[in-house]
């Protein structure tokens, strides 16, 4: 029977165990957050650059066109003589 004897000590101890979590959150990072952070700016760009007459969507899949806008809500003519407030967030994009 073989027995090996002369089998080195495990080198790399402490790096070795870091460096797969310190890969996984680099991943993480280039993955999920930065495009999610990208994507929140242009968003707040959007509707920070909403303006009256601007034909939008909502979240809920209206169609209509801004008539007035305050800080925090807009509103939103659907149809002749019916209009709509509802929050500024709730706006999904703008149609072109």
């Amino acid at each position: 029977m073989f027995l090996q004897t002369d089998v080195p000590p495990a080198q790399g101890g402490l790096v070795g165990l870091l460096l797969p979590l310190v890969l996984l959150g680099v991943m993480f990072y280039f993955m999920i957050w930065r495009p999610q952070q990208k994507q929140q700016k242009e968003r707040k760009a959007m509707l920070d650059s909403l303006k009256k007459g601007d034909k939008v969507v909502t979240i809920g899949g209206i169609h209509g066109e801004l008539t007035a806008l305050k800080e925090d809500y807009v509103t939103l003519k659907v149809a002749d003589k019916v209009e709509i407030k509802l929050s500024r967030s709730g706006i999904s994009h703008v149609l072109k």
